[in-house]
């Protein structure tokens, strides 16, 4: 099996907010439309994330952490300095403007739909890949329900990939706080977690024999994947809506040449591939057969 490494986080631009304007009163930078067209440029061709235009606000909070972190003064001797370094900070940037709203079994309709398709099966060694993994909740519910439903003998492994390296390594962590757990009965909380003692009181970690069918590992979907072996399933939900119509046709692409014919596509409530007929079928609600 897989065993966790040192990881990554999936990109998810905030609310719209008006651009104040370069010299908004409070702004510790200069800000202006030139900055936040670069740092669009930018981000689109190092991850193919599409900043819309109301997103100055938030492009300049995350991005203006980054110039205090690597004491430039302004955001162009820091995108300058950027350009000319293929070095962590490139890793920096990406992860500053990734956002992460994830839960455990978010859309619960899908976890359904999954313990069916494991059911169907139950002799088969089941290769699932998370996509878009955040911080765990995601990769963990799959995993529970995997466990559940094909038992301590059942065979299943999960790849959990994202593209921002500090959310991955909270993911391989599995530990979280009691009181930011949702979406968990008691049951589920006893069969699979571990409550925290002494120190640790409040926090809550996955269990051992939940956590050694997870692999963790940093993936940017733009790039061509790094699997070898094809999958059974992949979920990638809610992470096609921060890409253009031309990126989510080759993401597309490329989660479909590593998936086994037959696989399903597990997607966000938000998306749908109509475009993409000849890679994927719709086989349920927001689910989706490999061709």
């Amino acid at each position: 099996m897989l065993q966790p490494t040192r990881i990554q986080r999936s990109v998810q631009p905030a609310r719209p907010e008006a651009d104040q304007g370069p010299l908004a009163e409070g702004r510790e930078f200069v800000w202006g439309p030139a900055d936040f067209r670069r740092i669009k440029e930018m981000i689109y061709r190092k991850a193919g994330i599409s900043l819309h235009d109301g997103k100055h606000a938030m492009v300049y909070s995350r991005v203006s952490r980054r110039l205090r972190e690597t004491g430039h003064g302004s955001f162009s001797a820091y995108l300058d300095w950027l350009e000319h370094h293929d070095g962590a900070e490139w890793q920096e940037f990406i992860n500053a403007l990734t956002t992460n709203l994830t839960a455990f079994f978010r859309e619960e309709h899908h976890f359904s739909i999954l313990a069916d398709l494991l059911r169907s099966d139950r002799g088969r060694a089941w290769r699932i890949w998370c996509a878009a993994s955040s911080t765990g909740e995601e990769p963990y519910s799959i995993a529970m329900t995997a466990l559940e439903t094909l038992g301590n003998t059942g065979q299943f492994e999960i790849v959990n990939s994202d593209i921002d390296t500090r959310v991955l390594e909270t993911a391989a962590r599995g530990i979280y706080k009691m009181d930011g757990i949702k979406g968990l009965s008691p049951e589920r909380l006893q069969r699979h977690f571990m409550r925290g003692k002494g120190a640790n009181a409040g926090l809550m970690r996955v269990k051992p024999e939940l956590q050694r069918h997870m692999g963790f590992q940093t993936v940017n979907l733009i790039h061509d994947l790094p699997f070898r072996e094809p999958f059974d399933l992949v979920f990638c939900r809610n992470v096609m809506i921060y890409f253009d119509a031309t990126t989510q046709r080759q993401v597309l692409e490329r989660i479909h040449r590593v998936m086994k014919p037959g696989g399903m596509l597990f997607v966000g409530h938000a998306e749908n591939f109509s475009d993409a007929r000849n890679l994927f079928a719709l086989r349920g609600k927001t689910v989706y057969e490999r061709l």
